[in-house]
């Protein structure tokens, strides 16, 4: 049975993965995408130390072709990184030395994340990249700058070996964050349900996220193969003050 008008009543949304984003985008002034393991923690990394980055949906040929199309560096696969490569991995960058391996671009190809704010800014909407860093302050200038305009909230989620999402409880807490902040700073009027569902989720968990992050599903995967640091770094509430914002293709800094 088909829902008459979804969340649109609502000023403030929040839904999951490319079927949502295409669910709860149109109309909004902005769209923030939050993948907390990995895709938006990377990206707000890189932005931190002067990387644009181009989202890319796969890791193909094509991402190569596009890499070198724009003299940046292609993102590979954790297990495949050698030195002085970046992965999707957000400890990757901080622990190149980007000075001397020249890199102020970089192409990030990711399933969800990437996919998504590719998807999106292709349907002409002003995507902004969110994680746990960096929640409250892209919350405040969203605010600032949507004036009471909708906006809409996507968590990328992960997916199982069958290709169908698997809702992710880190993405749902990284969206809350942001929507929560968002509440403060605009007065919270107008939040759909869902979103509000989203801003109870993560104050449930908001003063211990630093020991639940890493038994999160995703974050014991990511412990499990080695890259503990990555559940460190996202799980640094507070600790970006960057907004990347996609811009002609790339995420620049707000």
């Amino acid at each position: 049975m088909a829902v008459a008008d979804g969340q649109g009543v609502f000023r403030v949304r929040f839904d999951w993965g490319p079927v949502g984003a295409d669910a709860v985008a149109p109309g909004a002034a902005y769209v923030a995408v939050v993948d907390v393991l990995s895709f938006t923690t990377t990206l707000t990394v890189a932005i931190e130390q002067g990387i644009s980055v181009l989202p890319y949906r796969w890791r193909d040929d094509s991402a190569v072709a596009v890499a070198r199309l724009h003299g940046a560096m292609l993102a590979v696969l954790r297990s495949q990184a050698g030195p002085g490569q970046i992965t999707l991995s957000p400890e990757s960058i901080l622990n190149t030395d980007l000075e001397a391996a020249k890199i102020d671009r970089l192409v990030l190809p990711s399933p969800n994340g990437s996919a998504i704010s590719a998807r999106l800014a292709d349907a002409g909407a002003t995507v902004v990249g969110v994680c746990l860093r960096n929640a409250a302050v892209a919350a405040e200038w969203v605010a600032e700058r949507a004036a009471g305009r909708p906006v809409a909230v996507v968590a990328a989620g992960e997916r199982w070996p069958d290709g169908s999402l698997r809702p992710a409880v880190e993405d749902l807490w990284g969206a809350g964050a942001f929507l929560a902040a968002l509440a403060e700073a605009d007065g919270g009027a107008g939040f759909s349900p869902e979103a509000l569902t989203a801003v109870a989720a993560y104050r449930g968990v908001a003063d211990r996220l630093a020991t639940a992050l890493p038994e999160s599903v995703s974050g014991r995967e990511l412990r499990v193969n080695g890259f503990a640091g990555d559940v460190t770094v996202a799980a640094a509430v507070g600790a970006g003050r960057v907004v990347p914002v996609l811009r002609d293709g790339w995420f620049v800094p707000a």
